[in-house]
């Protein structure tokens, strides 16, 4: 019998019913202050995730008591330098044991609890620990980056897709060894603009022109900093001045039929350059044979292809082709090398007297029948007695024939 006024829960919303004093199998037992699976009213769960879970809390308070009593970090100092390492809050008489990446140091390293490391290099970058005494309870722990300070960065900015905008990237001359960060400025005028950096490569970032044809300069400045000190350089240009397409691309060069003198060198425009019909391009054709050091020169207004009518007859050439805007800016680099071979007519074979001889002689001797006087070969001698009696012989021979007939 439902009381007035209220409504079993119906399975169709979603919501069990609870019935009695059922309780929530995930609550303590407020009588008992244990989990269900360790009641002992009859019935028994499963005791291995409780068991579990007691483990990995008394690992986890073991884990925290430890780390709480020492000290980690990162620690950087230049090469050349004497590093000095306290272990932690551990008195200066303390007996203590230094390790580096795991192997014990000589004490000789130590001055009282402290590690002292005279004119450091590169090889003694690594984890040092100290521990306590006899117990081997860490004390503290510091990761050693041993590098310089970064020299003066190497900054070029250039366009090669005219007239979207430009990009500029960067490198240092030499390593530090040490995690470095990089900060680039541009300055348009009194105007600051931003410079989207790349994903890949990560020295590079985009600046997109707001405005074309200006003649206020551009100014970058590139700033690299680390832990040991920091450096920069400035860039100031105009705008004309850093474009520089890329080199043309699908240079193909292939000989001329019954030309010996001719190769036919085609190419495409770069595909980064956005616009060739506003912004056109010149060309630069250079090639040489291969046995020659001496490149000639071609200068091309206009036009993707050129034919070369001086060639070496039969000498493998190797051709290049760099680009340029018709009005600014400087010359790409050159292409990818290709390589071709003029056009060369066929050897034909000829047939000599000496050929025809020869052929002739080999021919008569193969047909030549077989010698009769084989059968003299037994009694013969050498002589011209020999010779008659083989003649006599065959006479006989002949006439036996000829009365058989």
């Amino acid at each position: 019998m439902v009381g007035q006024g209220k409504k079993l829960p119906d399975p169709s919303d979603g919501v069990q019913p609870i019935v009695g004093n059922q309780k929530n199998p995930r609550d303590f037992d407020d009588k008992l202050g244990t989990p269900p699976g360790l009641r002992t009213g009859g019935e028994m769960a499963n005791p291995v995730p409780s068991a579990c879970c007691v483990v990995l809390a008394a690992v986890v308070v073991v884990y925290a008591q430890r780390h709480s009593q020492q000290d980690s970090h990162i620690q950087y100092e230049r090469v050349g330098a004497d590093v000095t390492m306290k272990c932690g809050s551990m008195d200066w008489d303390a007996a203590v044991t230094w390790t580096a990446n795991g192997t014990d140091i000589d004490d000789s390293h130590l001055n009282g609890s402290y590690l002292i490391l005279k004119n450091v290099d590169l090889t003694q970058s690594g984890q040092y620990s100290c521990y306590e005494g006899s117990s081997w309870h860490l004390k503290y722990q510091t990761y050693l980056r041993v590098g310089v300070p970064p020299k003066e960065p190497v900054l070029m900015c250039r366009s090669n897709n005219y007239p979207k905008g430009f990009y500029c990237s960067w490198h240092l001359p030499s390593p530090t060894y040490i995690p470095n960060s990089f900060n680039i400025s541009v300055i348009h005028g009194t105007r600051e603009m931003v410079c989207e950096k790349d994903i890949f490569p990560k020295n590079r970032c985009h600046i997109r022109y707001l405005q074309l044809f200006s003649t206020v300069k551009y100014k970058v400045t590139l700033t690299v900093t680390n832990a040991l000190g920091k450096n920069s350089t400035t860039l100031t240009f105009d705008e004309f001045a850093i474009v520089k397409p890329d080199p043309p691309e699908s240079v193909v060069a292939k000989p001329v039929p019954n030309n010996p003198r001719r190769l036919e060198v085609s190419w495409q425009n770069p595909s980064s350059w956005p616009d060739p019909e506003s912004f056109p391009l010149k060309f630069f054709l250079r090639y040489r044979p291969l046995i020659l050091d001496q490149w000639q020169h071609v200068e091309l207004s206009d036009g993707t292809s050129h034919t070369i009518t001086d060639a070496y007859a039969g000498k493998e050439y190797i051709i290049q082709v760099a680009a340029k805007d018709n009005d600014i800016g400087t010359w790409s680099d050159w292409s990818v090398a290709v390589h071709a071979t003029p056009w060369t007519e066929e050897p034909k074979h000829l047939t000599t007297e000496v050929q025809i001889t020869e052929t002739t002689s080999t021919s008569t001797s193969s047909f030549m029948p077989p010698p009769t006087t084989k059968i003299c070969d037994k009694g013969a001698g050498v002589g011209s007695g020999a010779v008659a009696v083989c003649w006599t012989a065959g006479l006989v021979l002949a006439a036996y024939g000829v009365l058989f007939i």
